[in-house]
């Protein structure tokens, strides 16, 4: 009699075969991770933003599938109320982008004003190989879960911009606590709320801010002894690169007195300009600095002349000075 084959057994569960078709089809799947996770959105920017470093901040995501009506504000005083429901059966619920919920878990559901609320997390844990699949699958469950429902990760054969309205802004609000991670009117234990003081304690001053031109999401943070403004940037690298080179040559690499350029990172296959900035100064009075080297920005990027000596040997230096944030 034969032995009895092998073949289709598939690896026994922990033994090293095991670990290595694992490996591989991680790598696989960070291969068909595309490198921009949010490409072919206007929220780009402030989606990279919000993943990257903001610490706690929110915004209602445009959806392309329609949703349920805006319940009618009567007072500018907030209530705890959710008001009678407006959100008929079939209908999907509101969905808010948010930079960290929970546990670090991918989506969450609960009751609103007139509808359900859902949230869809972009920092999470475990850290996901394909980051736009894993938040398109987040979005599309935040969008038609039920209230308490529980995100166990999962798929869609949806893609971001099937999802997402792909001209849409995103109007975010920054928060200096957790406290929007739980609807309003719930009453907290005690464990509860010291766990949300100390996470509330991390936080920095943060703002984002709007140049005239509208381009990237510059963002504000007061960290301590310094404050910073991150600039996250759409366009192609090289182009961004070459104009703050002959912005370098040309003495406009600054926001004004008080500020300093300190180099520029790579993140979800954009670059991010960094500027070190007078912490005594808040982010409202550094908009006529922000205004002028965006202009100037805008005429660089706008100049294909071939860079001169100078401009190579400060594109050189810029270069050095930049690094990659892995995500």
């Amino acid at each position: 009699m034969g032995k009895k084959s092998k073949r289709g057994t598939g690896p026994r569960p922990g033994s090293n075969r095991a670990e290595r078709v694992a490996a591989r089809k991680e790598r696989q799947a960070e291969a068909a991770a595309p490198r921009r996770p949010f490409a072919g959105l206007a929220a780009e920017c402030d989606l990279v933003a919000m993943r990257a470093f903001v610490a706690s901040a929110t915004a209602r995501l445009p959806l392309l599938e329609k949703g349920p009506p805006e319940p009618e504000l009567k007072s500018v005083v907030p209530d705890d109320d959710p008001g009678p429901s407006l959100q008929a059966e079939g209908v999907r619920n509101h969905v808010n982008v948010a930079t960290v919920l929970p546990g670090a878990v991918g989506a969450i559901v609960r009751d609103g004003k007139g509808a359900r609320e859902g949230f869809a997390g972009l920092q999470i844990d475990p850290e996901p190989a394909n980051i736009a699949a894993e938040f398109a699958a987040a979005v599309d469950w935040a969008a038609h879960a039920k209230t308490d429902e529980e995100y166990k990760g999962g798929t869609t054969d949806k893609s971001l911009t099937d999802l997402i309205e792909a001209s849409g802004a995103l109007d975010i609000t920054v928060y200096e606590d957790f406290s929007w991670w739980y609807a309003p009117g719930t009453k907290l234990d005690a464990g509860v709320q010291q766990m949300l003081d100390r996470a509330a304690a991390t936080i920095l001053p943060t703002a984002r801010m709007t140049p005239k031109s509208g381009l990237g999401a510059p963002w504000w943070v007061a960290a301590g002894e310094k404050a910073h403004l991150r600039w996250v940037r759409p366009e192609d690298e090289d182009v961004v690169m070459t104009a703050l080179a002959r912005l370098h040559a040309a003495g406009h690499l600054t926001l004004g007195e008080g500020s300093r350029f300190a180099g520029s990172f790579r993140t979800h296959g954009v670059l991010v300009p960094v500027f070190d900035l007078d912490p005594d100064k808040h982010a409202d009075e550094w908009y006529d600095g922000l205004d002028q080297f965006d202009a100037w920005l805008v005429e660089a990027m706008a100049d294909t002349s071939e860079l001169t000596t100078e401009q190579r040997r400060s594109r050189a230096g810029i270069r050095t000075r930049q690094v990659t944030l892995r995500v």
